[in-house]
């Protein structure tokens, strides 16, 4: 089964740039394919790309209070807005897996956690196949902030991230696309 057609004939920037070439006019293009519909039916998968043109970046602060006194049960940040979904933090203060009692886990979660599975800096995602049916393309970062020193720190060893018993967790979402499956 023949996987890709087409020729792969690249143009530089440079001449994709330039006006006098027609490509790019009034900073917009046109792309197209041409499509070929079988007659016979195939069992086949697809998935719908949505992208968003003009992504804004959410930035969420928590605090979590009482620090000192949380176990080893996830707690969880109110939901905030980010891309037209809901989303929180979660925080395991005493780690989980290899950081168990040496780490702080982070982890970032849609609000609704049917829709997509638990993903963090360090782990993999899961199997594509056990989704509902959609996908978020997103880029975030979490920071615990260094409150004596106003810095922001990804997780770097120094004073001020804990202050009278209390952590200030900081979550930039950006929400770039969703996928759904056809």
């Amino acid at each position: 089964m023949m996987r890709y057609s087409g020729f792969d004939k690249l143009i530089t920037l440079t001449s994709f740039t330039n006006p006098s070439n027609g490509y790019v006019i009034d900073d917009n293009c046109v792309s197209g394919a041409e499509v070929f519909v079988c007659k016979e039916r195939r069992a086949s998968k697809g998935e719908s790309i949505s992208m968003i043109k003009n992504a804004v970046m959410c930035k969420h602060v928590w605090k979590v209070e009482k620090f000192s006194e949380l176990g080893t049960e996830y707690c969880e940040s109110e939901p905030f807005n980010a891309g037209e979904r809901k989303w929180k933090i979660v925080l395991n203060a005493k780690g989980y897996g290899t950081g168990t009692g040496t780490h702080i886990s982070l982890y970032l979660e849609l609000g609704d956690p049917k829709t997509l599975p638990r993903i963090s800096l360090f782990s993999e995602l899961s199997d594509p196949k056990k989704l509902a049916g959609s996908k978020v393309f997103a880029e975030f970062s979490l920071r615990i902030v260094d409150q004596m020193h106003a810095k922001l720190e990804c997780f770097k060893a120094c004073n001020g991230f804990l202050v009278k018993d209390a952590c200030i967790v900081e979550a930039e979402v950006t929400v770039h696309g969703t996928a759904t499956i056809l």
